[in-house]
Protein backbone atom coordinates (compact mmCIF):
# COMPACT_ATOMS: atom_id res chain seq x y z
CA UNK A 1 0.00 0.00 0.00
CA UNK A 2 1.29 3.64 -0.98
CA UNK A 3 1.44 5.85 2.18
CA UNK A 4 -0.11 9.47 1.10
CA UNK A 5 1.70 12.72 2.60
CA UNK A 6 0.37 16.22 2.92
CA UNK A 7 3.60 18.43 3.58
CA UNK A 8 3.28 21.87 5.37
CA UNK A 9 6.28 24.42 5.66
CA UNK A 10 6.61 27.82 5.08
CA UNK A 11 10.28 27.19 3.62
CA UNK A 12 10.29 26.51 -0.10
CA UNK A 13 13.87 24.35 0.46
CA UNK A 14 12.06 22.04 3.72
CA UNK A 15 9.04 21.35 1.09
CA UNK A 16 11.71 21.03 -1.78
CA UNK A 17 13.66 18.48 0.48
CA UNK A 18 11.11 16.54 1.85
CA UNK A 19 9.29 16.32 -1.07
CA UNK A 20 12.39 14.93 -3.10
CA UNK A 21 13.39 12.40 0.33
CA UNK A 22 10.24 10.89 0.55
CA UNK A 23 8.48 10.89 -3.21
CA UNK A 24 11.51 8.61 -3.75
CA UNK A 25 10.08 5.85 -1.91
CA UNK A 26 8.18 3.18 -3.69
CA UNK A 27 6.01 3.28 -0.67
CA UNK A 28 4.94 7.03 -0.34
CA UNK A 29 3.62 9.48 -2.35
CA UNK A 30 3.41 13.51 -1.53
CA UNK A 31 0.07 14.12 -2.51
CA UNK A 32 -0.06 18.42 -1.35
CA UNK A 33 3.16 20.40 -0.51
CA UNK A 34 1.77 23.78 0.88
CA UNK A 35 3.57 26.85 2.93
CA UNK A 36 0.68 28.05 5.37
CA UNK A 37 -1.67 26.11 8.45
CA UNK A 38 -4.71 27.07 6.51
CA UNK A 39 -4.06 25.56 2.78
CA UNK A 40 -2.51 22.63 4.91
CA UNK A 41 -5.95 22.44 6.95
CA UNK A 42 -8.31 22.71 3.41
CA UNK A 43 -6.36 20.11 1.40
CA UNK A 44 -5.44 17.77 4.37
CA UNK A 45 -9.59 17.49 4.35
CA UNK A 46 -9.83 16.97 0.86
CA UNK A 47 -7.24 14.83 0.25
CA UNK A 48 -7.24 12.63 3.37
CA UNK A 49 -3.65 11.53 3.42
CA UNK A 50 -2.61 9.08 6.06
CA UNK A 51 0.28 11.45 7.78
CA UNK A 52 -0.15 15.04 7.72
CA UNK A 53 3.93 16.71 7.99
CA UNK A 54 3.47 19.78 9.17
CA UNK A 55 6.01 22.94 10.69
CA UNK A 56 5.17 24.78 13.67
CA UNK A 57 5.49 28.27 12.39
CA UNK A 58 4.11 29.42 9.73
CA UNK A 59 2.15 32.63 8.29
CA UNK A 60 -1.45 32.86 9.30
CA UNK A 61 -2.47 29.71 10.96
CA UNK A 62 0.83 27.94 12.87
CA UNK A 63 1.40 24.34 12.89
CA UNK A 64 0.10 24.25 16.10
CA UNK A 65 -3.63 25.35 15.49
CA UNK A 66 -3.57 23.55 12.08
CA UNK A 67 -3.34 20.13 14.01
CA UNK A 68 -5.62 21.14 16.64
CA UNK A 69 -8.26 21.26 13.81
CA UNK A 70 -7.04 18.13 11.92
CA UNK A 71 -6.25 15.72 15.22
CA UNK A 72 -7.57 17.38 18.25
CA UNK A 73 -10.44 16.20 20.66
CA UNK A 74 -12.75 18.03 18.06
CA UNK A 75 -11.89 16.86 15.09
CA UNK A 76 -14.28 14.39 13.68
CA UNK A 77 -12.66 12.35 11.69
CA UNK A 78 -9.19 13.35 13.10
CA UNK A 79 -6.00 12.64 10.28
CA UNK A 80 -2.20 11.34 11.62
CA UNK A 81 -0.13 14.78 12.64
CA UNK A 82 3.97 14.39 12.34
CA UNK A 83 5.40 17.86 13.53
CA UNK A 84 8.71 19.01 12.24
CA UNK A 85 10.67 20.58 15.17
CA UNK A 86 13.86 21.99 16.73
CA UNK A 87 15.03 21.47 20.34
CA UNK A 88 14.76 25.43 21.19
CA UNK A 89 10.54 24.70 20.57
CA UNK A 90 9.63 22.42 23.37
CA UNK A 91 7.11 24.80 24.76
CA UNK A 92 4.91 24.84 21.52
CA UNK A 93 5.13 20.79 20.68
CA UNK A 94 3.70 20.50 24.23
CA UNK A 95 1.13 22.43 23.07
CA UNK A 96 0.94 20.12 19.79
CA UNK A 97 0.86 17.40 21.64
CA UNK A 98 -2.14 18.28 22.93
CA UNK A 99 -3.92 19.01 19.68
CA UNK A 100 -3.30 15.60 19.19
CA UNK A 101 -0.23 15.46 17.05
CA UNK A 102 1.24 11.85 16.74
CA UNK A 103 4.62 12.10 16.94
CA UNK A 104 7.81 14.55 16.55
CA UNK A 105 10.87 15.34 14.06
CA UNK A 106 14.27 16.92 14.30
CA UNK A 107 13.94 19.18 11.46
CA UNK A 108 17.91 18.26 11.16
CA UNK A 109 17.29 14.55 11.48
CA UNK A 110 18.57 12.62 8.65
CA UNK A 111 17.14 11.28 5.94
CA UNK A 112 16.39 7.66 6.76
CA UNK A 113 14.69 9.21 10.04
CA UNK A 114 12.69 11.41 8.18
CA UNK A 115 11.42 8.55 6.14
CA UNK A 116 10.98 6.28 9.13
CA UNK A 117 9.25 8.76 11.12
CA UNK A 118 6.52 9.02 8.42
CA UNK A 119 6.67 5.25 7.89
CA UNK A 120 5.68 4.99 11.86
CA UNK A 121 3.15 7.60 12.18
CA UNK A 122 1.47 5.91 8.98
CA UNK A 123 1.43 2.61 11.00
CA UNK A 124 1.21 4.20 14.59
CA UNK A 125 3.85 1.41 15.27
CA UNK A 126 5.95 4.12 17.63
CA UNK A 127 6.87 7.59 19.12
CA UNK A 128 9.33 9.65 16.80
CA UNK A 129 12.66 10.49 17.67
CA UNK A 130 12.35 8.71 20.93
CA UNK A 131 14.50 10.68 22.73
CA UNK A 132 13.31 14.09 22.31
CA UNK A 133 9.61 12.59 22.53
CA UNK A 134 10.68 11.51 26.24
CA UNK A 135 12.87 14.73 26.38
CA UNK A 136 9.52 16.65 25.89
CA UNK A 137 7.18 14.80 28.32
CA UNK A 138 10.13 15.17 30.73
CA UNK A 139 9.29 18.85 30.52
CA UNK A 140 5.47 17.59 31.42
CA UNK A 141 6.31 16.64 34.39
CA UNK A 142 6.32 19.41 37.71
CA UNK A 143 9.99 17.62 39.00
CA UNK A 144 11.11 16.36 35.98
CA UNK A 145 11.82 13.29 36.79
CA UNK A 146 9.72 10.76 38.80
CA UNK A 147 10.97 7.95 40.89
CA UNK A 148 11.63 4.05 40.92
CA UNK A 149 8.71 3.25 42.27
CA UNK A 150 6.33 4.76 39.76
CA UNK A 151 5.62 7.66 42.30
CA UNK A 152 6.64 11.17 42.41
CA UNK A 153 8.02 12.93 45.33
CA UNK A 154 6.00 13.70 48.66
CA UNK A 155 4.98 16.87 47.91
CA UNK A 156 2.97 15.57 44.85
CA UNK A 157 -0.85 14.76 45.13
CA UNK A 158 -0.50 11.66 43.10
CA UNK A 159 -1.41 10.09 39.85
CA UNK A 160 -4.35 11.37 37.95
CA UNK A 161 -5.94 7.72 37.78
CA UNK A 162 -8.20 6.79 34.95
CA UNK A 163 -12.02 5.68 35.52
CA UNK A 164 -10.87 1.84 35.06
CA UNK A 165 -7.34 1.09 36.65
CA UNK A 166 -4.72 0.05 34.53
CA UNK A 167 -3.98 -3.69 34.84
CA UNK A 168 -0.13 -4.65 36.14
CA UNK A 169 0.81 -5.76 32.74
CA UNK A 170 -0.72 -3.05 31.20
CA UNK A 171 1.07 -0.11 33.28
CA UNK A 172 4.12 -2.64 32.31
CA UNK A 173 3.10 -1.77 29.11
CA UNK A 174 3.06 1.75 29.25
CA UNK A 175 6.25 2.20 31.00
CA UNK A 176 7.77 0.98 28.22
CA UNK A 177 5.80 2.98 25.74
CA UNK A 178 6.58 6.37 27.59
CA UNK A 179 10.11 5.47 27.15
CA UNK A 180 9.94 5.22 23.48
CA UNK A 181 9.86 1.60 22.58
CA UNK A 182 8.48 0.01 19.71
CA UNK A 183 5.46 -2.14 19.78
CA UNK A 184 8.20 -5.26 19.14
CA UNK A 185 10.67 -3.88 21.49
CA UNK A 186 7.88 -3.70 23.78
CA UNK A 187 6.92 -7.63 23.42
CA UNK A 188 10.68 -8.30 23.27
CA UNK A 189 11.13 -6.97 26.85
CA UNK A 190 8.20 -8.51 28.44
CA UNK A 191 8.24 -11.65 26.67
CA UNK A 192 5.15 -11.33 25.10
CA UNK A 193 3.77 -11.93 21.38
CA UNK A 194 3.33 -8.55 19.54
CA UNK A 195 -0.32 -9.18 19.28
CA UNK A 196 -0.85 -9.54 23.51
CA UNK A 197 1.24 -6.07 23.42
CA UNK A 198 -1.13 -4.73 20.95
CA UNK A 199 -4.19 -5.57 22.74
CA UNK A 200 -2.88 -4.24 25.88
CA UNK A 201 -2.28 -0.62 24.22
CA UNK A 202 -6.41 -0.91 22.57
CA UNK A 203 -7.10 -1.43 26.50
CA UNK A 204 -5.04 1.29 27.78
CA UNK A 205 -5.99 3.90 25.72
CA UNK A 206 -9.78 3.47 26.08
CA UNK A 207 -9.42 3.15 29.77
CA UNK A 208 -7.51 6.62 29.44
CA UNK A 209 -9.41 8.12 26.62
CA UNK A 210 -6.30 8.43 24.74
CA UNK A 211 -5.99 9.28 20.85
CA UNK A 212 -3.01 7.51 20.04
CA UNK A 213 0.41 6.64 21.90
CA UNK A 214 1.92 10.09 22.31
CA UNK A 215 -1.15 10.45 24.89
CA UNK A 216 -0.25 7.25 26.79
CA UNK A 217 2.96 8.57 27.78
CA UNK A 218 2.01 11.94 28.36
CA UNK A 219 -0.02 10.43 31.20
CA UNK A 220 2.92 8.18 32.27
CA UNK A 221 4.95 10.98 32.42
CA UNK A 222 2.77 13.49 34.11
CA UNK A 223 1.29 10.94 36.73
CA UNK A 224 4.73 9.28 37.28
CA UNK A 225 4.30 5.88 35.97
CA UNK A 226 7.24 5.31 34.60
CA UNK A 227 10.15 3.05 35.60
CA UNK A 228 12.27 5.72 36.29
CA UNK A 229 14.42 8.91 35.62
CA UNK A 230 17.27 6.97 33.63
CA UNK A 231 16.48 6.40 29.77
CA UNK A 232 18.39 3.19 29.81
CA UNK A 233 20.94 4.99 26.99
CA UNK A 234 22.47 1.09 27.07
CA UNK A 235 19.35 -0.48 24.86
CA UNK A 236 19.03 2.24 23.12
CA UNK A 237 22.95 2.19 21.90
CA UNK A 238 21.83 -1.49 21.62
CA UNK A 239 18.85 -0.67 18.80
CA UNK A 240 21.22 1.41 16.92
Amino acid sequence: MTTTILIADDQPMIRSAYGMILGAQPDMEVVASVADGATAVREARRLRPDVCLLDIRMPGLDGLEATRLLAGPQAPDPLRVLIATTFDLDEYVYRALRHGACGFLLKDGSPALLVEAVRAVAADTALISPAVTVRLLRHMTEAGDCTGDGRRGAADTGPDLPGQPLTTRELDVVRLVARGRTNEEVAAELYVSLSTVKTHLGSVQRKLAARNRVEIAAWAWENGVCAGREESDGHRRGRR
